[in-house]
């Protein structure tokens, strides 16, 4: 049965590519890395009841345990190649591996990504994806190029996963409007679209970068603490998408923007004489980038509440083990 889900899921996820010399149903893959590139490597594992609810759809589980690790390459300014799955599974489901596989190839083949291998597993539902792509030497995005002076900026929007989640766990009875924009924010959280496009064009442009998984003031942080520097961002210039403007009152969907994870976005900064370029080369490809604040001398993140005063941010964002 293992090796029957095995095959399906490569059915699935096929993806022809030249640097693939030998792929799935080996002990290894064999693989042929460009000359001149660096090999970025990333790695996320999802737990059922932590990363996702349980009784969330297969295909979007499958789209996610993808979107997550390919977001990780867009932060570092990279092009997805091939992947490893290890995939855990409380029984051998067929039809679980139907879906996962219909979702994650879904997202995948766009981005000329091939499965090249991974392993099946007995346990609780569990997912761990490995992602490898290639940036040009000395063009990588990292966390720790961030100067004094530099603008901050993020892709698209924030806090529409964090209340996607809020909508699945408090199910209200809506009419049709309130029910689409809810469905909107689910989709946020269940199938996020990572910034791959906005990555590439960052090269050579933005000082530091980081993916917004864990909550904006907890990521831009981490920018901080590898740079050296603090941030200060303004509260009132936070991008919202009118379906969580319209469902929440403004201090749960700041909350939301501030501290909520999952969504996904770039969080960079760059020198403040390229902030025009960079929005219009953004916009260009769709997601379009908003300056939320700047980077100062001191360390960590300080938040502009909508009243002028600086606000609390004593719970930035998602950690594991807190």
């Amino acid at each position: 049965m293992e090796f029957r889900l095995i095959e399906r899921i490569r059915e699935l996820t096929a993806q022809a590519r030249d640097d693939v010399q030998l792929g799935i149903g080996d002990d290894a893959a064999l693989l042929l890395p460009p000359v001149g590139q660096h090999l970025a490597v990333a790695l996320d594992t999802l737990v059922e009841g932590v990363h996702f609810p349980r009784g969330t759809a297969a295909a979007d589980i499958g789209w996610k345990a993808l979107a997550v690790n390919l977001s990780d390459l867009a932060a570092m300014g990279a092009s997805p190649a091939w992947a490893l799955l290890g995939l855990t599974l409380p029984k051998a489901d067929a039809d679980f591996v139907e879906g996962f596989a219909e979702g994650f190839g879904k997202l995948a083949r766009p981005h000329r990504l091939a499965l090249v291998g991974g392993d099946t597993t007995r346990g609780p539902l569990a997912i761990s994806v490995t992602v490898h792509g290639f940036v040009p030497p000395g063009k990588a995005l990292t966390r720790g190029g961030a100067r004094v002076g530099d603008a901050v900026l993020v892709t698209g929007t924030l806090g529409d996963a964090a209340a996607g989640l809020q909508a699945l766990q408090q199910p209200l009875s809506d009419d049709d409007t309130r029910a689409g924009l809810r469905a909107f924010l689910i989709e946020r959280l269940n199938r996020p679209t990572p910034r791959l496009s906005a990555g590439v064009a960052l090269r050579g442009q933005a000082s530091a970068c980081v993916d917004v998984s864990d909550g904006l003031v907890a990521d831009l942080g981490h920018i901080c603490n590898s740079s050296g520097v603090a941030a200060e961002i303004d509260a009132a210039l936070l991008p919202r998408s009118s379906a969580l403007m319209a469902l929440y009152d403004e201090a749960a969907a700041l909350q939301c923007a501030l501290g909520g994870g999952d969504d996904y976005e770039l969080c960079f900064t760059v020198p403040a004489a390229r902030v025009a370029d960079v929005q219009a080369d953004l916009s260009r490809l769709g997601c379009g980038a908003t300056r939320i604040g700047r980077i100062v001398e001191g360390a960590g993140v300080r938040v502009r509440g909508l009243d002028g005063e600086w606000m609390n941010t004593d719970r930035p964002g998602w950690e594991h083990f807190a």
